[in-house]
C-alpha cells in the first residue's frame, strides 16, 4: 500500500491506499469520528505529506463499499445457500438481510463460515413484514442468484411462513432450521416454567442491585439480555460457578476487599442452587458442543451419528442425556433434506455476527433506528484490498448511494427526530 504514489479512483479526491487505511481502522474497532484523529497523530508525528479525510468522507466510503456489494453481479446457479434473518432496532423497523455462498465454496469440514466467505444477496429495510412480504423479497433476491438450493433461518414466524410460500414455487429449495435457535428453544422449554430458574433470575437481579455500588462491585452478575435470553445463558452460569468456588475458598489477596461473612451475606444464596446450576451448566455444555459441531461440519447424511460421537458418552443428569438425544434427533431430521454426498450449512451464526459488527459500526446510531449507514452492511463481508476498494469506488457513486437510501429508507427515525426538535434547537438561551 503506497500512500505517496496513490492514484485516486476516477475523479475521487483521495487515493485508494488512504481509503483502504481508513476502512481498515474502522474495522479494527476505531470509531468513524476517531479515525481522522488517529491518522492526524501519525501524519504529524512522522511528518507525512498526507491530507487527512473528514470522518463524514470515510462514512461515505463505507456506504459506497457496502452499496457496491449490493449491485455486484453474481452468477445465477442452482447451488446457492442463503442465510436469512431480520435485524430489529427500535420503532417499527426491521431489516431483512440475506447472505449467500455457493455450496462448492463452503469451507472444508471443521472450519466455520467467515464474513469474507459470504456475499450480500439482499438488504431490505421495512416497517412491517408479513409472510407475503418475505416471499416477495425472496423472489426479488432470486433474480440475482437464481432460486437457492437451501435457505437457513431461525424459524421466526414471518420468515418461516414466507420461506414456505417461496418453496411452493421453488420445490427444489429446502429449508434448514438454525441449530443455535433450536437449542435455545429446547432450553427455554426446560427453564421457563422451572421454579428454581425463576428463583435464580430473581436473586440475580437483587444481587446486581445490592453489590454494584459497594466494595463488591467486581462480583456484579452479568446483565441479562433483553432478547434471545436463552441463547445467552453461558455468562450467567459461568458467574454462578465462579461464585460457588469463591464461597468454598476466598484467595488471600481477595480477603483484603471482601471477607467470608460479607460474601455469604450477598452471594450465599447461590449455594442453595448449587445442584440446579450444575445441571443447567451440563445442559449448556451439550448445547455448546452441538452448536459448535454443526457450525463447523454443516448438515449432511450421517451428521447425527458424528454428533453423537462428539457428545459425552455419559452424563451426570438424565435430563442432559435427554437434551443430547433431542439435539441428535433434530440434526438427523435436518439431514433427511440433504442429498447423498451433499453438505449444507446448518447455522446462521455468521449472519448474526455481521449484525453484531454492524451495530458496533453504528455505535449510538443503532439505538435510534436505521440510518443511511445501514447500506454499509455489505462492507462487512468485503476484503479491504486496493483492488476491491478501487472497483467499489468506480462502481458505486455517491448519487447511487443516496438514491438507495431514499428508495429504501425514506425519512429515517433520526431524520424525523431532527424535524420534530428543529424549532427548539434554534432557540437562543
Amino acid at each position: 500500500m503506497d500512500l505517496f504514489h496513490d492514484e485516486p479512483p476516477g475523479s475521487h479526491g483521495y487515493g485508494v491506499a488512504i481509503i483502504c487505511l481508513f476502512l481498515r481502522l474502522v474495522f479494527c474497532g476505531v470509531s468513524l469520528r476517531a479515525v481522522p484523529r488517529v491518522l492526524r497523530v501519525f501524519v504529524e508525528a512522522l511528518g507525512l505529506p498526507l491530507r487527512v479525510p473528514h470522518w463524514t468522507t470515510g462514512r461515505l466510503w463505507l456506504m459506497r463499499l457496502g452499496h457496491a456489494s449490493l449491485i455486484e453481479p453474481l452468477p445465477k446457479t442452482d447451488d446457492w445457500a442463503w442465510l436469512i434473518d431480520h435485524s430489529v432496532q427500535i420503532g417499527q423497523e426491521k431489516c431483512l438481510a440475506i447472505l449467500g455462498i455457493r455450496l462448492p465454496d463452503l469451507p472444508k469440514p471443521g472450519d466455520c463460515l467467515t464474513h469474507q466467505d459470504m456475499k450480500v444477496i439482499a438488504l431490505l429495510p421495512g416497517k412491517s413484514w408479513s409472510s407475503e412480504d418475505v416471499k416477495q423479497a425472496l423472489e426479488q433476491a432470486s433474480q440475482r442468484t437464481g432460486a437457492p438450493r437451501v435457505i437457513v433461518d431461525d424459524h421466526g414466524g414471518d420468515v418461516r411462513s414466507g420461506v414456505a410460500l417461496f418453496q411452493q414455487r421453488h420445490r427444489r429449495t429446502v429449508e434448514i432450521y438454525d441449530i443455535k435457535h433450536k437449542a435455545a428453544c429446547l432450553l427455554k422449554h426446560r427453564l421457563e416454567g422451572e421454579p428454581r430458574w425463576q428463583e435464580f433470575q430473581r436473586q440475580i437481579g437483587q444481587t446486581r442491585c445490592a453489590v454494584q455500588q459497594t466494595e463488591m462491585a467486581f462480583l456484579v452478575p452479568p446483565s441479562p439480555k433483553p432478547k434471545a435470553r436463552f441463547m445467552n445463558l453461558q455468562p450467567l452460569l459461568a458467574w454462578a460457578e465462579e461464585v460457588l468456588a469463591l464461597l468454598l475458598y476466598i484467595p488471600e489477596q481477595l480477603r483484603k476487599w471482601v471477607g467470608p461473612e460479607r460474601l455469604q451475606e450477598k452471594c450465599g444464596w447461590v449455594s442453595g442452587l448449587r445442584e440446579a446450576i450444575a445441571e443447567w451448566s451440563e445442559w449448556q455444555a451439550v448445547v455448546n458442543i452441538s452448536v459448535e459441531f454443526v457450525n463447523r461440519q454443516g448438515i449432511f447424511r450421517g451428521v447425527a451419528k458424528q454428533l453423537r460421537q462428539a457428545l459425552p458418552r455419559q452424563f451426570k443428569y438424565p435430563s442432559s442425556q435427554k437434551l443430547a438425544q433431542e439435539l441428535v434427533e433434530f440434526v438427523r431430521r435436518q439431514a433427511r433434506r440433504v442429498k447423498p454426498g451433499e453438505r449444507l450449512p446448518g447455522s446462521t451464526e455468521v449472519l448474526e455476527s455481521c449484525f453484531g459488527k454492524m451495530k458496533v459500526l453504528e455505535k449510538q446510531q443503532s439505538r435510534g433506528g436505521f440510518t443511511g449507514l445501514v447500506v454499509a452492511f455489505g462492507a462487512i463481508v468485503c476484503q479491504i484490498t486496493t483492488t476491491v476498494v478501487k472497483t467499489a469506488m468506480l462502481q458505486s457513486s455517491t448519487r447511487m448511494v443516496w438514491k438507495w437510501c431514499k428508495d429504501h429508507l425514506g425519512t429515517t427515525l433520526f431524520g424525523k427526530r431532527q424535524i420534530a426538535f428543529a424549532k427548539s434547537a434554534t432557540k437562543t438561551g
